[in-house]
């Protein structure tokens, strides 16, 4: 069995003073998409910045068999790359420029930008459909212009790991649809994608989903998996049935 990308044990956090995540116990496995879903108020983006070493936690966190403390900053900087809910960047700064911001972990001390570094800024950009405006200040997009740019600063890594809250927030149908085609093909090279998302039809077209409430995992399974159907419907308190569509689960409401 593989090591998993993230074992958690007695993960306890605070916000303000206030406990917000309890005992979490879990094991995410690597090379796939697992979505981590629950009503608001849950502790998914808590849980999220907690994996990501962003607010300290109390507990065992894991990052490939290696406590994440131990990890050097730049080190887990290049095998861990974070997209957060709200973020942004200086609004002068090109697209291409902040997108370039994502191999800082990969740059000396105010060295100048590598080779490597330029090829996966494109790469990103063009994964992303941002290339076309690269030498736009950031200032100038609109909301769904900049999430892109963002998450192309993410994918500009190249981390093994992506951790994404509220990646699709500020995307159109369309643009919603890329990041689901971008997950799998980051998947299928064998990198590891771990989101937050409020679109239940959507976080079910990952691999597995992390069901929270009240700062606890109450399900942890395959996104097929009829459990995992009832564990959904359960926390949204049958507000929501899960049905098949052409193919694939969707997500009702229920009035």
């Amino acid at each position: 069995m593989s090591t998993p990308v993230f074992d958690v044990q007695g993960v306890t956090a605070s916000l303000g003073g206030s406990p917000v995540l309890h005992g979490i116990d879990l094991q995410l496995r690597p090379g796939i998409w697992t979505c981590i879903v629950g009503p608001n108020g849950a502790g998914k983006s808590t849980f999220l910045k907690t994996l990501a070493g962003v607010l300290p936690a109390a507990g065992q966190i894991d990052l490939q068999g290696r406590p994440l403390g131990d990890w050097p900053r730049n080190e887990r900087a290049r095998a861990l790359s974070w997209l957060g809910q709200g973020e942004t960047a200086a609004e002068d700064l090109t697209v291409y420029d902040v997108a370039m911001l994502g191999r800082l972990p990969h740059q000396a001390w105010l060295a100048p930008a590598s080779p490597a570094d330029h090829a996966a800024v494109q790469r990103a950009l063009q994964q992303t459909q941002s290339w076309a405006w690269r030498e736009r200040p950031l200032g100038a997009l609109s909301g769904g212009e900049r999430q892109r740019v963002l998450l192309a600063r993410a994918l500009a890594v190249e981390a093994q790991t992506l951790l994404m809250d509220e990646p699709l927030a500020n995307l159109d149908p369309p643009h919603q649809a890329d990041w689901m085609r971008l997950v799998r093909e980051l998947t299928a090279a064998g990198r590891t994608v771990i989101s937050v998302l409020h679109e239940i039809s959507i976080a079910l077209h990952a691999d597995d989903l992390v069901i929270m409430a009240q700062g606890r995992v109450l399900h942890h399974g395959s996104c097929d998996a009829p459990t995992t159907h009832r564990a959904l419907e359960e926390v949204f308190e049958r507000r929501v049935a899960i049905h098949p569509l052409s193919g694939q689960w969707v997500a009702l409401p229920v009035y």
